[in-house]
């Protein structure tokens, strides 16, 4: 899952932490190289979620770092936790921070804000707020990645450098994906959308990046993905029909609920033959439909990625409540014993 531990590459990068006070006794080995060079690290600010009471303020952590480490060279951020369920300092406060400061990372291309582990907080529990501020403050910024969909948003006017677009959230709601589809984003490449779950929040549907998918907004895209969703099957079917698809070049629908209806749809399609890279890992696809798929695709030169293959929820292998007369792809798609990889 992708927030079970901490990034250890960012960028490109590898990552290095700038130890708060309660951890300057024991700084990470990369240190001292990092500081040498901090264009050669992506570095993450953190505080220790369970030992707020002993920490320095993020505040005075972040005036720290900015006195410690030459910022100016500094190309890849990650912005970790800062408050135990942001109940002292809200995300906003962190993000002023940044863009109170953006004329101390010149270098900056990109940022990741939100690297927190399942362990530190849940994904659908990550306070987050308009990101649209960040990317005005940094105009030449090429990455951003959001993690944690609770109150999320970004619309830009306009924002000529961005290049890849990742939110990775627990219910990604529409109106913060409408707010992605309505910006302006001329040199978007890679857009990235951990969708999650309707409990948590997901309002986010085919018909909502219906611009996306006529191809008419991000004229540049050629990555996209539609990851950890309840509904992976619908998503394959609406881009089967997309004026988008065949501008595509890699498509990633792993972490989600693809089932062998899905997968019907996807052999069906001559578009997604044209693909380089699909990705699938994580789906509930039984062994002879994985089969298909991978004679299918092979003869297409696509790469694909099937691994970590799902099985049914044992409550429902069996099917012993299924309706007299019932089809068992009817019965599996009323009772959707399926689940995305990214929840609680």
């Amino acid at each position: 899952m992708l927030n079970h531990d901490h990034l250890t590459e960012f960028a490109g990068l590898p990552v290095v932490e700038f130890p708060s006070r309660q951890n300057a006794g024991s700084p990470p080995p990369g240190l001292p190289a990092a500081a040498a060079d901090p264009a050669s690290v992506a570095w993450r600010l953190r505080v220790d979620m369970w030992l707020m009471d002993e920490e320095e303020p993020f505040e005075d952590y972040f005036h720290r770092f900015l006195a410690e480490v030459d910022t100016g060279r500094v190309g890849a951020l990650v912005v970790g936790a800062w408050d135990y369920a942001f109940e002292m300092v809200p995300p906003t406060a962190v993000r002023d921070l940044l863009v109170a400061h953006a004329d101390r990372f010149p270098s900056l291309r990109a940022l990741f804000f939100g690297d927190i582990t399942d362990e530190e907080l849940h994904i659908s529990w990550i306070g987050q707020d308009d990101m649209s501020p960040l990317l005005s403050a940094f105009p030449r910024l090429t990455g951003l990645t959001a993690r944690g969909g609770q109150d999320l948003r970004l619309h830009v006017a306009e924002h000529a450098c961005l290049r890849r677009l990742s939110l990775e959230t627990g219910g990604l709601a529409a109106e913060t994906a409408q707010g992605v589809v309505t910006s302006r984003l001329p040199a978007l490449e890679h857009l990235d959308l951990v969708l999650g779950m309707h409990t948590y929040g997901c309002g986010t549907g085919p018909d909502t990046l219906a611009p996306l998918l006529s191809g008419q907004v991000l004229p540049r895209l050629r990555s996209l993905g539609l990851r950890s969703t309840e509904a992976t099957d619908a998503w394959v079917h609406a881009l089967a029909d997309a004026p988008l698809l065949p501008r595509l070049r890699v498509l990633d629908l792993s972490l989600g609920t693809l089932t062998d209806r899905g997968a019907r749809v996807l052999l069906d399609t001559p578009a997604f033959f044209g693909l380089e890279r699909l990705d699938l890992h994580h789906s509930y696809l039984s062994e002879g439909v994985r089969e298909e798929l991978r004679t299918a695709f092979a003869a297409s030169g696509t790469e694909l990625d099937l691994s970590h293959p799902q099985k049914l929820d044992d409550r429902f292998e069996g099917g012993e409540d299924r309706e007299e007369g019932e089809t068992w792809d009817d019965y599996l798609a009323a009772v959707r014993p399926y689940y995305p990889a990214v929840g609680e």
